[in-house]
């Protein structure tokens, strides 16, 4: 039976259309496993945009992202991920800033990229010029640095809790109980190449296992060990005595109604 899901297939000649469209704008064009990616010059993304939404009819845009590489000269990607409804196709868009560069704001072209925009900010530190409400909308009030960054250390700088004294919350610096453990995210069904703590007992002679302990062959003996054996025969002690039991001598005894 066939998927219900259509296979991902680009249009024939869509990125030759979509190069022509952009013209000069655009950077470096990628088709990898059937996506397209277009890097446009950054001072140009709104003008590319404009030719994507109205000469590409690609109305909807679906996502902004960041990306951190901190070994470039400008380390943040900004990746615009549009949707065709005629076409029923996407693509994605990339500019690169640095730290202090700003990206042109796109929230003229789609209202919903002033949150995308703000998140990225926040995550990242990117600014977008012409975003009239550039504020943090993940971290708290007053947060420090940018998690998604590369160098932003895992901990992060402070951390929060509720405090019974003062009624509040309050901020204080990051004391952690133990270190961070270190993973080597190997498959646990393969097996470690290396000997895990504890596996060094599988070489050790195997001990011998408890022989079958033995039914008592007395009541003295419970098998539980001396202590045991001991009390046993200090209730057998007071234990009252039973009467003595017939002799033999006694089975052959005549009875009185036997000599008359």
């Amino acid at each position: 039976m066939a998927h219900s899901a259509p296979k991902i297939v680009n249009p024939e000649g869509i990125a030759e259309e979509i190069g022509a469209i952009l013209g000069s704008m655009l950077v470096e064009a990628v088709d990898h496993a059937d996506e397209l990616t277009f890097t446009v010059a950054r001072e140009d993304l709104a003008n590319a945009m404009v030719a994507l939404r109205d000469m590409g009819h690609y109305q909807q845009l679906m996502e902004i992202a960041g990306v951190d590489y901190p070994d470039r000269a400008e380390r943040f990607e900004v990746a615009y991920h549009l949707l065709s409804v005629t076409r029923n196709h996407r693509v994605r868009v990339k500019v690169s800033t640095d730290e202090d560069t700003p990206v042109p704001t796109v929230t003229h072209l789609w209202p919903v990229a002033g949150w995308l925009e703000r998140e990225v900010f926040d995550m990242y530190g990117v600014v977008f010029d012409g975003n009239t409400d550039l504020r943090r909308i993940l971290t708290d009030y007053g947060f420090k640095g940018h998690p998604q960054r590369k160098d932003f250390p895992l901990t992060g700088y402070v951390e929060l809790r509720y405090s019974e004294e003062d009624k509040r919350v309050v901020y204080e610096p990051v004391k952690l109980a133990q270190d961070f453990r270190s993973f080597d995210f190997m498959s646990p069904w393969e097996g470690a190449q290396y000997v895990l703590p504890g596996d060094e007992k599988a070489a050790a002679p195997a001990v011998p296992a408890a022989s079958t302990p033995k039914a008592t062959e007395s009541k003295a003996d419970t098998g539980a060990g001396d202590a045991a054996n001991k009390k046993a025969e200090e209730k057998s002690a007071e234990a009252p005595a039973k009467p003595a039991a017939a002799t033999d001598e006694g089975k052959g005894a005549a009875k009185p109604e036997d000599k008359a």
